[in-house]
C-alpha cells in the first residue's frame, strides 16, 4: 500500500477534533461473547479519518476503540495471531516498568482504575463538543455497557478543557500540541521547522516507512492493516508546588516565569526560547509559521536560551539526535481535573494531562523516547538530571542552566509530575474492528 486508506484508519491517528470534553472509560470483558457484542453495537459509530474530515464542522461527538493484548485474547483471537503481536505490547506496560523509570510512586502498583491488571482489556475514548453531548453520550455508552452481558467497566476518566486554557493548555499554563509530526499523503504540508513529511509507516502499520517496507507484522492480514499501538500516560500535574518552587527560586514574577519557560523550553505562550531568550513573545507562540522554526546545533548549541536538559530539548532533539525521524511519535490526549486558580494554594484534587503516544514501534519510539529521552541522567552528558516536567524525580536530581559566565544549577528538583497509570493500546483499523466483532465465529 502506498495511498493512505483514509476510511479504514480510525480518526484519532489523522485528525484533532474540536472536542472540549470527554471520557476515557476502561473495560475488561468477562467472555468473549460479551466483548464482542459491545464491539458490534459500536461499529457504526467509529469514525474513520475520511468521516470525521468530511463532517467535522457538523459533528458534536468522535469515538475511537482501542484494546490491549490480553483484551484481543478475552474477544476470542486466536492464539496462532496473538503470538504475532511484538513482546512490548504483548508484556504491557506495567510489566515494563523499569524500562521505562516507571518507579517509586510512579510505579504500578500504584496506578489507578485498574490499568495495570490483566483485566484491562478496551478503551473507549470518547470525546464530545460539548458538555450537554458528552453526558448523551456517556448515557449511550453506559446503557449499552448494560446490555452487554459480561462487559463491565474498570474505570473511567472525564476530560475537560478547563478554563481560562482549553486542550491547547496543560494545567501549568503552558500552551501544548506545538510539535507533531506530518504523515506523507495525509494532504498536511509540515510547518517551517517541524521536519520533512515522514512515511506513514512510522505511525501506521501496512505502509512503508522510512527505512522501506516492514515486516513482521501481526497476523492475519486484518490485523496488519491501518492499525497502530498506543501508550497510554495518565500524568497529575502538582501545580502548587511548581508555583511553590518557582517562587522560592526566583525573586520577580518575571523572573519566575523565566524559570519556568528554561524548564519547558518554551514560554506558556509556546514561544520557544531559542526565538524569545529573555522575554515571551505571545504573537510568535501562536503562530504556527514561526513557533517550531528553529533549529538546536546551529542556534543554540551549548543551551544559553533552551537548556540542554529542558522538557521540550528532550523530547524533541531536533538536529542534535541522531535517526531522529525514526523517533517522531503521535501525540493526542486531553486535561482532566479542574484548574488551580492563581495564588491558591494545593486543594488536594487530582489535575493533569491523559495522553495517548501513537507509533508503529512501541520499542524503537516511545520506550526509546521514554527510556533514553526523558530519564536517562546523562543524556547530553549532563550527569545527574532528567526531564524537570515529567521525568521520574526523587529529589537527588539537577536541572542546569547555562549560563555565562557562571550557569546555575538548581539541585534536588522534587516531582512537578505523577504517572497515575499507563497501558499499551492496539488501534485497529475499521476492518480489524469488524474482524474482532467476528473473532470467535472464525477458524
Amino acid at each position: 500500500m502506498s495511498t493512505l486508506e483514509l476510511d479504514d484508519i480510525q480518526h484519532i491517528l489523522l485528525t484533532r477534533t474540536p472536542a472540549m470534553t470527554g471520557r476515557y472509560e476502561f473495560l475488561t470483558f468477562d467472555h468473549a461473547e460479551g466483548g464482542r457484542a459491545w464491539l458490534t453495537e459500536l461499529l457504526d459509530v467509529v469514525q474513520s479519518a475520511a468521516d470525521v474530515t468530511a463532517t467535522m464542522d457538523d459533528a458534536k461527538r468522535w469515538v475511537t476503540l482501542a484494546f490491549t493484548w490480553t483484551g484481543l485474547r478475552a474477544l476470542g483471537v486466536p492464539e496462532s495471531a496473538l503470538a504475532t503481536f511484538p513482546d512490548a505490547f504483548r508484556e504491557g506496560m506495567a510489566a515494563r516498568a523499569d524500562i521505562l523509570g516507571d518507579t517509586g510512586v510512579n510505579a504500578p502498583q500504584h496506578w489507578l482504575g485498574g490499568l495495570a491488571g490483566d483485566d484491562l482489556h478496551a478503551i473507549a475514548i470518547l470525546f464530545a463538543r460539548d458538555d450537554d453531548e458528552h453526558a448523551r453520550c456517556v448515557g449511550a455508552h453506559d446503557d449499552l455497557v448494560a446490555r452487554c452481558d459480561g462487559v463491565r467497566t474498570l474505570s473511567y476518566l472525564d476530560l475537560n478543557a478547563h478554563p481560562p486554557f482549553n486542550y491547547a493548555h496543560d494545567h501549568f499554563g503552558f500552551r501544548d500540541r506545538l510539535s507533531q509530526p506530518v504523515m506523507k499523503g495525509s494532504g498536511e504540508d509540515p510547518t517551517p521547522g517541524s521536519g520533512p513529511a515522514l512515511q506513514p509507516g512510522e505511525f501506521i502499520l501496512g505502509y512503508p516507512d522510512e527505512d522501506g517496507p516492514v515486516a513482521g507484522l501481526p497476523e492475519p492480514t486484518e490485523l496488519s492493516r491501518n492499525g497502530s499501538y498506543m501508550a497510554y500516560r495518565r500524568l497529575e500535574e502538582h501545580v502548587g508546588a511548581f508555583r511553590s518552587y518557582l517562587s522560592d527560586n526566583a525573586e520577580t514574577p518575571e523572573e519566575q516565569e523565566l524559570l519556568a519557560a528554561k524548564f519547558m523550553g518554551r514560554w506558556r505562550s509556546g514561544a520557544p526560547l531559542v526565538l524569545a531568550p529573555e522575554h515571551d513573545d505571545p504573537e510568535l507562540g501562536a503562530d504556527p509559521m514561526r513557533n517550531n522554526d528553529f533549529n538546536y546545533k546551529e542556534m543554540d548549541p551549548f543551551g544559553y536560551a533552551c537548556p540542554l536538559g529542558s522538557h521540550a530539548r528532550r523530547l524533541n532533539p531536533r538536529d542534535t539526535a541522531h535517526f531522529m525521524n525514526r523517533r517522531r511519535m503521535i501525540r493526542r490526549g486531553a486535561t482532566y481535573g479542574p484548574a488551580l486558580p492563581d495564588g491558591a494554594p494545593d486543594d488536594d484534587i487530582e489535575r493533569g494531562i491523559a495522553a495517548f503516544i501513537i507509533c508503529a514501534d512501541l520499542v524503537r519510539q516511545f520506550e526509546f523516547a521514554q527510556n533514553v529521552w526523558i530519564n536517562d541522567r546523562s543524556f547530553h552528558e549532563l550527569g545527574n538530571e532528567r526531564d524537570p516536567i515529567c521525568g521520574t524525580q526523587d529529589g537527588t536530581l539537577d536541572f542546569t542552566m547555562p549560563k555565562r559566565p557562571i550557569r546555575k544549577v538548581h539541585r534536588g528538583i522534587p516531582a512537578f509530575t505523577t504517572l497515575r497509570g499507563g497501558a499499551y493500546f492496539f488501534l485497529p483499523g475499521l476492518d480489524a474492528l469488524r474482524y474482532l466483532a467476528a473473532a470467535g465465529t472464525r477458524e
